[in-house]
């Protein structure tokens, strides 16, 4: 009985991942179980490590392992320039396109008041924060181009309207309703290019 209670749990856990449903995180957890005992145990030291040494950046919210991420303390980044993304995978595809290479602020979500996600769940007053106390002239807003990724930028672009700070907005290569974790490259990159004010 109690075998069963352990393996009803697994199962639990494995569907708090995005897209994995019932019947997936029973297969997960039978496939790591039979055939990949070592891999499973990997996999959970891994996650154990993770949770126990990372943390978040203090200046632009990232994992990282220190109080300032790479990024944020290299002497080779712009620091006039910070882009706002909404999730670090946002932040990953942008770096990947290597034509920016100003500095980051990760939101870790986007407004969404029917989901109840409010200014304070993202993290805004941080970011309010560290653009206050540094010299950045250029905020870009690279939000998905989502109702809430929108809604999320103009509330941004509000919360500066009274500094002397230009605000842009990554252009339009996006497709409407896309997210930037799944768009290619070269359009990312064409839409850092083509930002405009806002």
């Amino acid at each position: 009985m109690k075998k069963i209670e352990v393996l009803e749990q697994l199962v639990e856990a494995l569907k708090i991942l995005p897209g994995v449903g019932p019947k997936s995180a029973l297969r997960l957890t039978y496939f790591l179980l039979q055939r990949n005992r070592k891999g499973a145990k990997i996999l959970s030291e891994n996650i154990s490590n993770a949770l126990e040494q990372l943390i978040h950046c203090e200046l632009c919210n990232n994992f990282s392992e220190e109080p300032e991420c790479s990024i944020c303390s290299s002497s080779k980044r712009d620091k006039n320039t910070i882009c706002v993304v909404e999730m670090p995978t946002d932040f990953l595809m942008l770096e990947e396109t290597h034509s920016y290479n100003g500095l980051y602020f990760i939101l870790m979500g986007r407004l969404s008041p029917l989901d109840g996600i409010g200014p304070n769940d993202i993290h805004l007053s941080k970011l309010v924060k560290r653009i206050k106390d540094s010299n950045i002239n250029e905020i870009i807003l690279a939000t998905n181009f989502t109702v809430e990724g929108n809604a999320t930028a103009q509330y941004i672009k509000e919360l500066f309207k009274d500094i002397d700070i230009e605000t842009t907005r990554i252009a339009r290569g996006l497709p409407i309703g896309g997210e930037i974790e799944y768009v290619d490259s070269g359009t990312l990159a064409q839409a850092i290019v083509e930002r405009k004010k806002i």
